[in-house]
């Protein structure tokens, strides 16, 4: 046990500090490139640097290449070429906007390391039900659920802070679920993605120095996808994230098909004084954001604020839905 807080405490300050270090320095570098994009929600023409993408990916690919030094496991091996992956995905996003389908059928191929390093357990674990064992069926599911994660992830990322404290909170959860199920070594790996995300927030919380493009969005999400498997905790990680889960299920509902977001309607506007307002247009998407604001208009502060209490909200019961399931041994 002795190891494992030693190996916590050192990964854990490798993802904070090379992320707090770095993005100072991507920024300055971003902006003299002119790799800026127009901050949409504020007044006048506020350009932002991104993609913050590239120090994220030093932070979580450096603490968790060192934890495999620790333990060298398949699993974490599998947690550290997804990651890479996720961001490679994102990146070719972030320098040209792709169609629809892109990112859904190429985070597919992203979870080929855990298929290939027979990284999980055909075992899906449920609150008060127990254990189902399903292998033809979990092979789909892995299949699926790095691009359902990345792409969720990904959609949330529409405000100041949220993506990243969004992140960081739900990482947080699933962390304190995986040391609940005493599956330590993967727990550790989760909080590598929790403090790297808590350290990119630091820049990214309103107003925003740093945008972390899709390569971040994406990759924070393809990372809590493939913990979310190789932990074996997927419907815990799934009740973490719900505010996600939700805002993409409203959004492809209204939409009824696979679309690149930034080719659509924007499903909000703003108000005289610059608050956040529902569109009237029909065509538009349903997003959570949207519902935020249906009642009246919010300022950007306030509509990050709310989904982050949601997000707590969630990341609770996911803990407490941990409990009820129990301790596994490992």
């Amino acid at each position: 046990m002795e190891e494992k807080i030693i190996a916590a405490i050192i990964v854990s300050a490798i993802a904070f500090v090379s992320i707090y270090a770095f993005t100072p320095i991507l920024i300055k570098f971003l902006e003299k490139r002119n790799l800026t994009v127009k901050d949409a929600n504020k007044k006048g023409n506020v350009m932002i640097p991104r993609p913050g993408g590239i120090s994220i990916l030093i932070g979580i690919v450096a603490s968790e290449i060192t934890l495999y030094f620790f333990f060298p496991i398949s699993e974490i091996l599998a947690i550290i070429i997804t990651s890479i992956l996720g961001f490679s995905v994102g990146i070719i996003d972030d320098r040209k906007v792709m169609g629809g389908w892109f990112k859904p059928v190429a985070l597919a191929f992203c979870a080929a390391p855990i298929l290939l390093l027979g990284a999980y357990d055909s075992n899906l674990d449920f609150p008060l039900f127990g254990s189902v064992k399903i292998p033809s069926l979990y092979l789909a599911l892995i299949v699926f659920m790095i691009p359902i994660t990345g792409n969720t992830f990904n959609s949330i990322d529409v405000l100041n802070g949220v993506v990243s404290g969004f992140t960081t909170i739900a990482s947080f959860a699933l962390a304190i679920s995986l040391f609940v199920q005493q599956n330590y070594e993967i727990g550790i790996a989760c909080l590598c993605l929790a403090f790297a995300s808590l350290a990119f927030y630091k820049y990214h919380k309103l107003p925003s120095r740093i945008f972390p493009g899709d390569s971040g969005a994406v990759m924070f999400g393809a990372t809590y996808g493939v913990i979310a498997i190789v932990g074996e905790v997927e419907v815990i990680a799934a009740v973490a994230i719900l505010p996600a889960i939700i805002n993409s299920f409203l959004f492809l509902s209204s939409v009824k098909r696979i679309v690149e977001h930034r080719e659509i309607k924007n499903p909000t506007l703003h108000a005289d004084d610059f608050k956040l307002k529902s569109t009237d247009e029909n065509h538009a998407p349903i997003t959570l954001v949207r519902l935020l604001v249906a009642k009246k208009p919010l300022s950007e502060k306030q509509i990050c604020n709310e989904i982050l209490k949601l997000t707590t909200f969630s990341g609770v019961l996911a803990i407490i839905t941990a409990f009820m399931m129990g301790a596994k041994i490992l």
